[in-house]
């Protein structure tokens, strides 16, 4: 059984927003997932969906970065546009990366 991975992943250090593309009667939708990666005792990465104080602000701005693709995505898609291409093109990894070093950090 193989896993269909997200269509795209946007991150902010250890946070991260996965956008799943799902199909309807209707056509495609996009939904987000939200989590934070963390390594266990034994050194195996996993996620959880608990966030601190201090994760909010930079999930705020992770929600906000999801929505704005998630309109560009569905934009795409009704203007006709290749709705099977993977948008994570190298150029919009390093855009994502860009807007988190510049986000101001919670002190």
């Amino acid at each position: 059984m193989s896993k269909t991975p997200p269509e795209e992943t946007l991150r902010d250090g250890n946070l991260k927003a996965s956008i799943w593309r799902n199909e309807s009667e209707k056509g495609p939708y996009w939904s987000v997932t939200f989590a934070k990666t963390f390594r266990d005792h034994e050194g195996n990465y996993k996620d959880a969906q608990s966030f601190t104080g201090t994760d909010m602000l930079r999930l705020a701005e992770l929600a906000r970065d999801s929505y704005a693709r998630t309109n560009e995505l569905r934009r795409d898609y009704l203007r006709g546009r290749d709705p099977d291409h993977r948008p994570s093109t190298e150029f919009e990894r390093e855009a994502t990366r860009e807007r988190a070093r510049n986000r101001p950090r919670p002190r």
